[in-house]
C-alpha cells in the first residue's frame, strides 16, 4: 500500500496493493494495522455506499460536529472527487484538489475533519464507497455551494445533475 501526501495538509491518495492473476484480483481496502504502520490512526464507525447517474454532482457536503474523517473509493464506474479545505485558520482556507477515482485504478482518497466533499460522476454510472469516522447525524449536517466562484473547482462536466439540497448550499466565503 502507498500514501501519496496532496498539497493540502492531511489530504491523501491511498493506492493499495492489488494481487491480480487469471481469475481477477484482489486487495484489502482498509486494514487497520497496515493504515497505522502509514499514519492513518483512524477508527472508522459507518460505511455508506451510493449509486449515481452519469454527470451527477453531489456535495460540498461536511459534518459539523463532531466533524468526519472519510476513506472515499469508486467500485464501479469512475468519479471526479474533490475536497476544499474549510479550516479558517488554515493556509489553504478556500482551496480544492481532486483526484479521479474508479473502479480501474482502486485509490482512495482519504478526507481529514475540516474538508467539504464533494465528487461528480464521469462514467455512465457510478458506485462510490466511503468509511466515515463519525455516525452521520443530520442535525450537524451541511454543506457549500459546489460552484461558489471564490472555490472556483474546474468540475470536468458541464451540465450537473444536483439535488434541491446541494443547489441551495451557500458560498464558504
Amino acid at each position: 500500500m502507498k500514501i501519496e501526501k496532496c498539497e493540502l495538509d492531511g489530504l491523501l491518495i491511498v493506492e493499495p496493493d492489488v494481487f491480480a492473476d487469471p481469475r481477477g484480483w484482489f486487495y484489502e481496502s482498509h486494514n487497520a494495522d497496515k493504515f497505522k504502520a502509514l499514519g492513518i490512526d483512524t477508527v472508522f464507525v459507518q460505511d455508506n455506499h451510493s449509486r449515481s447517474v452519469k454527470n451527477t454532482l453531489r456535495g460540498l457536503h461536511y459534518q459539523k460536529k463532531p466533524g468526519q474523517i472519510k476513506l472515499v473509493r469508486c467500485t464501479h464506474g469512475k468519479i471526479w472527487d474533490v475536497a476544499v479545505d474549510i479550516r479558517k485558520d488554515s493556509p489553504s482556507f478556500g482551496k480544492w484538489h481532486a483526484v479521479e477515482l474508479s473502479e480501474k485504478n482502486k485509490k482512495m482518497l482519504y478526507i481529514p475533519i475540516g474538508f467539504a466533499h464533494g465528487f461528480c460522476v464521469l462514467s455512465d454510472w457510478a458506485e462510490v464507497q466511503y468509511k466515515c469516522s463519525s455516525v452521520y447525524n443530520g442535525a450537524e449536517e451541511a454543506g457549500y455551494a459546489y460552484n461558489d466562484p471564490k472555490i472556483a473547482i474546474k468540475w470536468p462536466i458541464s451540465e450537473p445533475v444536483l439535488s434541491k439540497r446541494d443547489l441551495e448550499n451557500p458560498n464558504l466565503v
